[in-house]
């Protein structure tokens, strides 16, 4: 096993949070590797941006790429009940009157190849086909990383900071045993892309659709992308839409779940009626999880890597970016003040789990039978903005709080969980 010398920063993972820490900490001209184990894009979801990852997307240098993509503009959001009326749709410029309020939908192995490239430009040094083995600690102080490379050859590396952005692999929360599973969202995830299919016309055609099923049991997505490709995916309890669905045999037809859902969500059965699935049905489970430590002496997490949220306000991206950007920042400042502790890494940790929190609500509200958006506004118009301001993104620059007292009195809301420290 080699070792080899010293960064300023190591990042692993180079999906958007990785890109965007990488990005913005090089620019101040320290030295940043960046390990990505796939050696070519992959194809994930997580397609739909929303409109504040606009101003992440300005620091890093992205917008004018953004804005010569083919990537469908998104406008709004539009929710479906379960007798399949459409809500008026939630546009972003209601509250906000900027070109932010303009976004984009993204495939995500091309949206996440112009993030890698962009780093590339900026100074960060990219290397692929190079996956982590573990990380290294001194103690409680993160050290550097174990690789290993396509041929089976290890290498340590050794750095500064350690930045997991590894996803729902985790990799420093599973080495510290810091993840926990939330435990009212254990929630699985069957999705695929079509091919055709009806989309509006205008400012709706590039909306997504948040569907129920006609016994709320469930919930579809619908996400337009390029080349007449829409994402289509199906969220429900685990309990119901897998570990009940198995034959006498114990095998679960994945295909058959899917179809079996499709046909309760007639709006959605309609707009795909002529269009082609293009990939077998994909699986997620448990995915709405957090760490309870977000940074501890020389290493931090971002995105999925701290945690994720369930999918239905198209979150995963903004807060994979925001959390980019908010850590970049607090490594800048450690190495102006030499101080790599977990109290200084982790600083920005409270107010992002702040704005975790408003989303949080939010998915709540959604899964509780009984809420509707429309009756809640109905009853509380003077919160339309509110919830427009959520749904945007707007959770770090606005004080969005104000809407859950009223919220709260139609759903119950969980506990909030606050961040540890290795002192604890």
């Amino acid at each position: 096993m080699k070792t080899h010398h010293t960064y300023d920063t190591i990042v692993i993972g180079g999906g958007p949070a990785g890109s965007t820490v990488a990005t913005l900490v090089a620019e101040q001209g320290h030295r940043v590797l960046l390990l990505e184990r796939a050696t070519t894009p992959q194809f994930k979801i997580g397609e739909s941006l929303i409109p504040a990852t606009y101003w992440t997307f300005k620091r890093l240098g992205m917008l004018e790429k953004l804005r010569s993509s083919h990537f469908p503009q998104k406008y709004s959001v539009q929710f479906y009940s379960r007798s399949g009326k459409g809500s008026t749709p939630f546009y972003f410029f209601q509250t906000n009157p900027h070109e932010s309020a303009v976004t984009w939908q993204v495939l995500r192995s091309e949206f996440d190849e112009m993030l890698l490239d962009n780093a590339t430009e900026k100074g960060v040094e990219v290397r692929r086909g190079v996956g982590v083995r573990e990380v290294l600690f001194e103690g409680d102080t993160a050290t550097g990383v174990v690789t290993q490379n396509t041929d089976g050859t290890r290498e340590t590396l050794h750095a500064t900071v350690i930045v997991d952005s590894t996803g729902q692999r985790s990799l420093i929360g599973r080495q510290l045993h810091l993840n926990t599973i939330e435990p009212n969202l254990k929630m699985a995830s069957l999705f695929t892309h079509y091919e055709g299919g009806h989309r509006e016309e205008g400012i709706d055609e590039g909306a997504t659709l948040i569907l129920h099923t006609e016994e709320k049991d469930s919930w579809f997505w619908s996400i337009p992308l390029p080349y007449n490709r829409t994402s289509i995916g199906v969220v429900g309890e685990l309990d119901y839409l897998l570990q009940n669905r198995r034959d006498t045999n114990g095998k679960l037809d994945t295909q058959k779940i899917f179809t079996e859902e499709l046909e309760k969500c007639l709006p959605l059965k309609q707009r795909l009626e002529g269009a082609k699935q293009l990939l077998p049905i994909q699986t997620t489970k448990d995915f709405s999880y957090r760490a309870s430590r977000i940074a501890g002496d020389n290493w931090v997490l971002v995105g999925d890597a701290f945690g994720f949220l369930d999918p239905v306000y198209s979150t995963g991206l903004f807060l994979a970016l925001k959390s980019g950007e908010m850590a970049a920042d607090v490594i800048i400042e450690a190495f102006e003040k030499n101080d790599f502790s977990e109290a200084q890494l982790g600083s920005f940790g409270p107010a992002f789990v702040n704005g975790m929190e408003a989303f949080r609500k939010l998915v709540y509200a959604f899964y509780t039978k009984e809420f509707s958006f429309a009756r809640f506004l109905s009853e509380y118009p003077e919160h339309q903005g509110g919830i427009v301001d959520i749904l945007s993104g707007d959770v770090f620059r606005k004080d969005v709080t104000h809407i859950f007292p009223a919220m709260a009195k139609m759903c119950p809301f969980p506990s909030e969980v606050p961040l540890e420290s290795s002192a604890e």
